[in-house]
C-alpha cells in the first residue's frame, strides 16, 4: 500500500478522531516524505510501498475472551497469554496488527482511579489529559521512523497512575503481528503520577513470512516525584521483521525508571530505551540482553541524559552473537553542566560463539562538569575451554554445556525478571540460537 494523505486521512476517519489528531498524522507524514533513513546502525532495505499500514480488526474491542473469534483466541492461548493474565497479572491488553482487540483490568485497579486502556480509546475518553502528555517526549520529527509512527500510529497502551498509588502486581499488553507485510505502529503513554509505582510488561511475537514485516513504536514515559516504573520487554519477532522503536522516559526529583529489555527476536532490531533525569536525586537504569542468531542484526543498547544535581544512571548490556550474527551495543550517557555530583556507570560484556559472529561496542560518553563521575566497561569473549571441559566431564553434552554458560551470562537479566519470565527467557533463548 502506498502511504498518501489520503490514507492517513481515512485511517483519522475510521477512528473517528478529533481535527487536531487527523492535523498531527498529516503534518507527521509530511516529515516522513522528506526524511531519509537514520545515517547510523545497520543499512535498512524497507519498501515502505509493500507495507500495509493499517488492517480493521474483525470483532469490537472486548474484556471478554470468548467474544473473539476461535483461530485469535487460540494463537493468544498457545502463546501463554491468556493463563498468565489470571495468574500473574492486575490487567491485560492484546493487540493484533493494528488494533487492540481484547483489553481488561481487576475491579481494584477502577477503585484506585488508575486507566489502563488502548490510546485510541484514551484519546476518546480522556481528551484533555491525553493531548498534555502525548508528543512532547517524543517528538514526531526526530527521524523517520517517528514521524511514520505519528502519521499512522494505531493501538497501544495509555496507562495513568494517580498520586500515591501502588498495583500489586504487573500490567500487561501483548503485541502481535499475524499478516504478511503487516507494519505495527503502536503508541504507549504511561504516567506514573508522584509517590506511585507501576511495572508494565510488554510481549511481541509473529510468525515467519517470506516477505518483510515493520514493527515501529513509540513508547513515552513520565515518572512524577518520588515514583517509580519498571518496563519489562521481551521481544521475539519473527526474523522477517524490522524492529524499529523510540522508547523515552522523563524522570522527576528522586524518581526511578527502569528498563528491562529483552531482545531475542527480529531480523533487524534498533532499540535505545532512554532515561531523561530531569529532577535532583533521579535514577535511571536500563539492563538489556540482546541475542543475534543467524540472519539476525541486533543494534541495541540505551541512553542516559543527566540534566539535574545528583542523578545516577546504570547500564548494562549484556549480547550474544551466534551462527553468524550481529550483535552491537550503540548507548549514550550525558551529563550536561548543571548534573553536579552525578554518577553513571556501563558495562557491555558480549560472548561470541563461532568465528562467523560479530560484535561492536559503539558508545558516546560526554561529562561536562568537573564533579561528576563516568565509568564505561567492556568486554568481549569466547566460551571457555575450560568451563566447557569441566560441565561435559559431569555429564553434560556439548550444545547443553555451552546452553549453560550462555544462560549464566545472563542472569543479571534474568534475576530482574519475574519466575514464570525467566523460565520464558531460558526456553527462548535456547531456541533462538538453538545449539549455540
Amino acid at each position: 500500500m502506498k502511504l498518501t494523505r489520503d490514507v492517513i486521512n481515512e485511517i483519522s476517519m475510521i477512528k473517528n478522531e478529533p481535527d487536531w489528531m487527523r492535523e498531527f498524522r498529516l503534518n507527521a507524514f509530511e516529515c516522513f516524505s522528506k526524511l531519509d533513513n537514520p545515517d547510523f546502525g545497520p543499512k535498512l532495505n524497507i519498501d515502505y510501498d509493500g507495507i500495509t499500514y493499517y488492517k480493521r480488526r474483525e470483532n469490537e474491542l472486548t474484556n471478554d475472551w470468548e467474544k473473539i473469534s476461535c483461530a485469535i483466541r487460540n494463537e493468544f492461548k498457545d502463546l501463554g497469554v491468556i493463563d498468565a493474565e489470571n495468574k500473574y497479572l492486575d490487567g491485560m491488553g492484546a493487540q493484533y496488527d493494528s488494533e487492540v482487540i481484547y483489553h481488561n483490568m481487576i475491579k481494584e485497579l477502577e477503585d484506585k482511579n488508575i486507566i489502563f486502556m488502548d490510546t485510541d480509546s484514551a484519546l476518546k475518553k480522556y481528551p484533555e489529559l491525553f493531548k498534555k502528555y502525548f508528543n512532547k517526549l517524543v517528538k514526531y520529527n526526530e527521524n523517520k521512523f517517528t514521524a511514520l509512527n505519528g502519521a499512522v500510529w494505531s493501538g497501544g497502551t495509555f496507562i495513568y497512575i494517580p498520586k500515591n498509588t501502588k498495583l500489586d502486581r504487573p500490567l500487561q499488553s501483548y503485541f502481535r503481528i499475524n499478516s504478511k507485510n503487516m507494519g505495527q505502529f503502536e503508541r504507549t503513554l504511561i504516567i506514573v503520577d508522584d509517590n506511585s509505582e507501576l511495572h508494565y510488561i510488554e510481549g511481541c511475537t509473529a510468525p515467519t513470512y517470506t516477505e518483510d514485516a515493520l514493527h515501529a513504536a513509540v513508547v513515552e514515559i513520565f515518572v512524577g516525584k518520588n515514583a517509580k516504573c519498571r518496563y519489562t520487554t521481551i521481544q521475539n519477532w519473527s526474523t522477517d521483521v524490522y524492529n524499529l522503536v523510540t522508547k523515552r522516559a522523563i524522570v522527576e526529583e528522586n524518581g526511578l525508571m527502569e528498563w528491562i529489555d529483552g531482545n531475542v527476536g527480529a531480523g533487524t532490531n534498533m532499540k535505545y530505551p532512554c532515561c531523561i533525569l530531569n529532577g535532583p536525586y533521579a535514577r535511571g537504569s536500563c539492563v538489556t540482553v540482546a541475542a543475534a542468531g543467524k540472519n539476525q542484526i541486533q543494534d541495541t543498547g540505551a541512553k542516559m541524559i543527566h540534566l539535574a544535581p545528583y542523578t545516577k544512571s546504570n547500564i548494562i548490556s549484556k549480547s550474544i552473537a551466534s551462527n553468524g550474527g550481529n550483535a552491537t551495543y550503540r548507548g549514550t550517557v550525558k551529563i550536561s553542566k548543571k548534573a553536579k555530583n552525578s554518577v553513571a556507570n556501563v558495562k557491555c560484556d558480549t560472548i561470541i560463539l563461532d568465528k562467523y559472529s560479530k560484535s561492536d561496542t559503539i558508545p558516546t560518553n560526554i561529562v561536562d562538569n568537573n564533579s561528576s563521575y563516568l565509568e564505561h566497561e567492556a568486554t568481549v569473549s569466547k566460551i571457555e575451554e575450560d568451563k566447557l571441559f569441566y560441565l561435559m566431564s559431569r555429564g553434560l553434552d556439548e550444545d547443553k554445556a555451552k546452553e549453560l554458560i550462555v544462560l549464566g551470562f545472563v542472569n543479571a537479566f534474568r534475576e530482574e525478571l519475574p519466575m514464570e519470565y525467566a523460565v520464558e527467557l531460558n526456553r527462548l533463548l535456547s531456541t533462538t540460537i538453538g545449539g549455540f
